[in-house]
């Protein structure tokens, strides 16, 4: 009996697959015949508002997508098999080649181990990443004390920005929706001073390094310098407050308000003219502050560009432009001469004005929304805050990722630093103010219990490190700002 060579046994079982394949599709087609007329029997049998031609026309529509989606089925069993058949080839060439012997069994066992080694990768990876962002929500065991020691109630619409003096008499200002910027005395919590002379929501408000002037930015476009002069009240006692940690909390209605119109400003001093106005933004005027030094001034605006000013003459030095979207705040180095600005479009860039001849650029892309502030603290470190409920610290010599994250469960509104002990203070759009290190460990939140702390969106928040009674203050859309007492305790400060 004559014996089939390879290739004829080969070229007969691929004849006898398309005969097997073709007579798989005839089946299939004569069975959806089938099917396909007893469909239209039963749905002829059926009331049916449809004209019979259109019913007619998509049980035929119907019957050719089944049939499709039934030859792709069958080629797909059919490369199936065609991958098996490779799979057993290569396990022969591999036993031929290795000269050991190399069942299917041993592939599966390899292949089960790498995807073992694998799936432990995985895990690894994902428990070391999720554990960085649930460290972000753990606080301590030694938590800092946080004490409500005086509210500030005058404005008659939301607090934008508070800043505290850097000279003495040292005092608070507020700038508020209400058009006006108002000064108070820490401790008594009396308003000094008001200014009226913006025609605008008053944004920001910024303390002159060494005198008595005061810089705001408003929404009438516009910038305004001017000078005021206070004399502090005796202090009055204030009433004890129980001390309490950060992790007290009591919710608050929106329709909560300070008790009565607030309107403690009536009969304080008011200046109503500045002695320079910055004129040169086309948009809304969102922030200011002071360079080094006190003789120049940065603005920032909704126009999409930051201005540097000559605080004497009022002339603009520099246009700093570059940004895509509108710009939400500025910042400037305390001892250098440094600027930072955030934006709308996700970014927010630092300015180095340290050589007279040039100033360069450079773009720190990290958050997926909106980037509400960016400030320096000590050393060469930035901290931003986003919309996106994250802050993040960076190094100003490495700007391709931050050197701490900080994930929370609310939009971030202005954030300051205390330089002296590295605490970053965030205001939320929940109506919280938590305290982190620069390290992104959350050491406290301000208590919001026995009707204490703010009942609507904190804005902003400033650190007064050397004033014996308040260290810390926010401000929100409550129209009132609050003075806090903030202890650290050593432990923490060690760390």
């Amino acid at each position: 009996m004559p014996i089939e060579s390879g290739s004829c046994a080969s070229a007969r079982q691929a004849k006898q697959k398309r005969k097997s394949h073709s007579l798989s599709i005839r089946r299939t087609n004569s069975s959806e015949q089938e099917r396909a007329g007893l469909q239209r029997d039963m749905l002829e049998g059926q009331d049916s508002k449809l004209p019979s031609s259109v019913r007619n026309t998509l049980l035929e529509l119907f019957g050719q997508i089944e049939r499709e989606f039934e030859n792709l089925y069958i080629e797909n069993l059919e490369l199936r098999r065609e991958i098996d058949t490779l799979n057993e080839r290569l396990a022969a060439e591999g036993q031929t080649i290795d000269g050991a012997e190399l069942s299917k069994g041993q592939l599966k066992t390899k292949a089960s181990h790498s995807t073992s080694q694998l799936s432990q990768k995985l895990k690894t990876t994902y428990k070391a990443s999720t554990s960085k962002i649930v460290s972000s929500f753990k606080t301590t065991t030694s938590r800092a004390i946080c004490q409500l020691v005086k509210e500030y109630v005058g404005h008659r619409d939301g607090i934008w920005d508070v800043s505290v003096a850097k000279t003495q008499p040292v005092v608070l200002g507020t700038a508020s929706a209400d058009h006006t910027a108002l000064l108070w005395s820490i401790e008594t919590g009396k308003c000094l001073v008001k200014y009226v002379g913006h025609v605008g929501s008053v944004n920001s408000i910024k303390f002159h390094p060494a005198e008595q002037v005061a810089l705001t930015a408003s929404g009438d476009q516009t910038a305004h310098i001017w000078r005021y002069i206070v004399q502090l009240p005796t202090p009055q006692p204030t009433a004890d407050c129980n001390q309490m940690s950060g992790e007290d909390e009591v919710e608050f209605s929106d329709k909560d308000e300070p008790d009565g119109d607030g309107d403690g400003s009536s009969d304080c001093p008011t200046v109503r003219a500045p002695l320079t106005s910055l004129k040169s933004h086309q948009g809304v005027v969102i922030a200011a502050d002071w360079l080094v030094g006190g003789k120049q001034a940065v603005t920032a605006s909704w126009d999409r560009t930051a201005n540097l000013y000559d605080v004497e003459t009022s002339e603009l030095v520099h246009s700093l432009t570059g940004h895509d979207q509108e710009l939400t705040h500025c910042c400037t180095h305390p001892t250098q001469r440094l600027v930072v600005t955030s934006s709308r479009d996700t970014t927010f860039r630092l300015w180095d004005f340290r050589d007279p001849s040039i100033h360069s650029v450079n773009v720190f892309q990290g958050h997926t929304d909106t980037v509400t502030s960016a400030v320096f603290t000590v050393g060469d470190n930035v901290v931003s805050g986003s919309d996106d409920r994250t802050v993040k610290v960076w190094d100003l010599k490495n700007m391709r990722s931050p050197i701490a994250t900080i994930r929370t469960d609310s939009a971030v509104n202005r954030i300051n630093v205390c330089v002296g002990q590295r605490i970053i203070a965030l205001p939320h759009d929940n109506r919280q103010v938590r305290l982190f290190d620069m390290s992104g460990v959350r050491l406290a939140r301000l208590p919001r219990s026995n009707r204490q702390g703010h009942r609507r969106m904190v804005c902003c928040s400033a650190w007064s490190e050397d004033h014996p009674i308040c260290n810390l203050f926010t401000c929100g859309f409550d129209r009132q700002a609050i003075g806090w007492n903030i202890n650290i305790p050593a432990l923490l400060q060690e760390k």
